[in-house]
C-alpha cells in the first residue's frame, strides 16, 4: 500500500446533527471548507495543515452550530477544545489558531476547564 501521508496541525469536527443543522451547521461547514481552500489551509494543500469533517451530535444541541478541535500540543499532548453557537468569523480564527499553533479563541468554549 502507497497511500500519501499529509502533515495535519489539528482536526476540526462541524456537528451535522439535526439541531445544529437547524441552526445554519452544513453552511458553516461549507463555508469553512471554502476558507480553507482559499488560504491553502487544507491538509492536502501546499503549506495547508488542517482536516475538516462532518460530524454527529457534539452535544450542545441547544446552542449550534458547534465545532471541536483536536490537536497535539507541545508540552500538553492532545488537546481538545469545543465550542457552541460557532459563526465563520469565529471558525476561521480557530482554524487559523489552530494552523498556527496558537493559542485557541476562549469564546464560546464550553466542557472542562
Amino acid at each position: 500500500m502507497s497511500a500519501k501521508y499529509f502533515r495535519t496541525n489539528g482536526h476540526l469536527l462541524v456537528c451535522q446533527g439535526p439541531n445544529c443543522q437547524a441552526r445554519g451547521s452544513a453552511l458553516l461547514h461549507k463555508a469553512l471548507w471554502n476558507h480553507l481552500e482559499r488560504e491553502s489551509l487544507a491538509y492536502y494543500k501546499r503549506g495547508g495543515t488542517l482536516r475538516l469533517t462532518e460530524s454527529g451530535c457534539l452535544g450542545s444541541c441547544s446552542f449550534g452550530p458547534s465545532l471541536c478541535v483536536y490537536r497535539a500540543a507541545p508540552g500538553v499532548g492532545l488537546e481538545e477544545a469545543w465550542y457552541a453557537a460557532v459563526d465563520f468569523p469565529l471558525a476561521a480564527r480557530i482554524a487559523q489558531a489552530v494552523h498556527e499553533q496558537g493559542p485557541l479563541p476562549a469564546e464560546h468554549q464550553y466542557g472542562p476547564e
